[in-house]
């Protein structure tokens, strides 16, 4: 998916208004480029959850501006008529934990989403298992949820996240439950499906095991973003 990628301006978030106001978000500034996987680090009430929120159209900035792709979905105000679906379309989401529907297959699970947004259903679960099949979670396509490990559901996760083929992906503590191999894998993986689909990802983590393998890395400090240079390694 080729575009710009995400591009964030002097984007602020204030709750509240005169002495008892609260700014979450005073002057964050990122940019990702298609293709790249970038973390996003800092302490608990630093604005992480609020920056997210803001990017997968969930909260409402107060002022500054957006790029999603080729879009521009907020400039001190939102410019896309439809949040609901530019979150379905346009914006991939992996959590911590998977989410995974108990009662539908893994075929069904990630198949749904595009169908939801009008996609035939054979189209949408062929689909579903070319990703499988890129995330070598094949041979689980018709298993249900309670039957996959721990790992093979948030690689059925990042499929879901992937399938509408967004052009940005937001991942929110996606390796916290894993252990250092699988949160390795995860993290390899998603760079893999960056490169592939030109997807523009941030990763939202306080995990010291993936930390080093990013090239570059934003710290959230009081509500400000400063970029740091990552180390770029252990994904070899």
């Amino acid at each position: 998916m080729k575009g710009k990628g995400i591009q964030i301006v002097n984007l602020r978030k204030r709750y509240g208004s005169g002495d008892t106001a609260v700014d979450a978000l005073k002057n964050v500034n990122m940019q990702v480029a298609p293709g790249e996987v970038v973390g996003l680090i800092g302490p608990s009430g630093s604005g992480k959850s609020t920056l997210l929120k803001c990017l997968g159209a969930v909260i409402e900035p107060t002022d500054g501006k957006m790029v999603l792709g080729n879009d521009v979905i907020y400039d001190k105000g939102w410019k896309v008529k439809d949040l609901r679906a530019l979150r379905r379309d346009r914006i991939g989401f992996v959590f911590q934990a998977p989410y995974l529907i108990p009662f539908l297959d893994v075929t069904d699970n990630v198949a749904l989403l595009p169908m939801l947004a009008g996609m035939p259903n054979t189209e949408a679960r062929h689909r579903a298992l070319e990703l499988f099949t890129a995330l070598d979670v094949q041979h689980r396509a018709k298993a249900m949820p309670s039957q996959l490990s721990g790992g093979e559901q948030q690689r059925v996760a990042i499929a879901r996240g992937l399938v509408n083929r967004p052009p940005v992906i937001l991942a929110d503590e996606p390796t916290a439950p894993l252990d250092s191999e699988r949160a390795l894998a995860v993290i390899r993986i998603l760079n893999d499906m960056a490169k592939k689909f030109e997807t523009a990802i941030i990763v939202v983590t306080h995990d010291e095991k993936i930390i080093p393998t990013f090239q570059r890395i934003y710290h959230i400090r009081d509500g400000v973003t400063h970029e740091e240079v990552g180390e770029g390694k252990g994904l070899d």
